[in-house]
């Protein structure tokens, strides 16, 4: 019986993150869980059972975290399958709106962050010329939303994911790129329950069906929105 693939996720310890490590064990593989806050992540690996699950603290801003979290994963498991850079939060809209600080931590987080998980994983998957990159962009980073550096930031994962895509095809490597879109979802993203919202659930289903394809089969974007959802 072949060893059980493995899922790298970045942003595992709520939300879109800690639902696909849920889906993905569900499926028989093993999950790196990677985030800030250790202690949500030891509480979900212990749920999903300690064999199935390494966690690994790290900031995904900081590259040297990164490595540590791709060495870890490969002296545990022995190989990464696939990289889930999910890490990612959001803003008020309006450009006099939030700190200056904040709008630091949330473009090196979400657009650096997504960079240093490619660059951390893509020496094993070339190595390999196989492996699977899904990043988390969003509907925002489809369509300008008013006073939104979040929608910047989020356009700037879309295109992070096709310039991925064609260095990996222009280098002859195999190495499928998937950037996942969702409109509103309900999760930790939000300070207040949002109604008429995806679940996180809905997103790891998709995640786990873009894994699920076969070899020649590459699925580059999924763009998925609630239905009662306009824009």
């Amino acid at each position: 019986m072949p060893d059980p693939r493995v899922l790298l996720i970045t942003g595992a310890s709520t939300g879109i993150g800690a639902a696909t490590a849920r889906a993905a064990v569900a499926d028989g593989w093993n999950v790196v869980l990677a985030a800030r806050s250790e202690d949500r992540l030891r509480e979900l690996a212990g749920e999903l059972g300690e064999e199935r699950a390494l966690v690994q603290r790290c900031d995904v801003t900081e590259f040297a975290d990164q490595e540590a979290l791709v060495a870890a994963a490969l002296e545990r498991f022995g190989g990464i399958d696939a990289a889930f850079a999910n890490a990612g939060f959001g803003a008020a809209r309006g450009f006099l709106k939030e700190s200056p600080e904040q709008w630091r931590s949330m473009v090196l987080t979400n657009v650096l962050g997504a960079a240093y998980t490619i660059r951390a994983v893509m020496p094993h998957f070339s190595e390999r010329s196989a492996g699977h990159f899904l990043l988390t962009s969003s509907v925002a980073g489809r369509r300008s939303l008013p006073g939104s550096l979040y929608s910047a930031t989020k356009w700037a994962v879309t295109g992070m994911g096709e310039s991925l895509r064609q260095e990996l095809r222009n280098d002859g490597l195999d190495v499928k790129v998937t950037i996942v879109e969702p409109g509103m979802v309900d999760t930790p993203f939000f300070d207040n329950p949002v109604s008429d919202a995806l679940e996180s659930e809905d997103i790891a289903r998709i995640v786990m069906f873009v894994l699920a394809q076969p070899d020649r089969v590459d699925i580059n974007e999924v763009l998925v929105r609630p239905v009662k959802q306009a824009g």
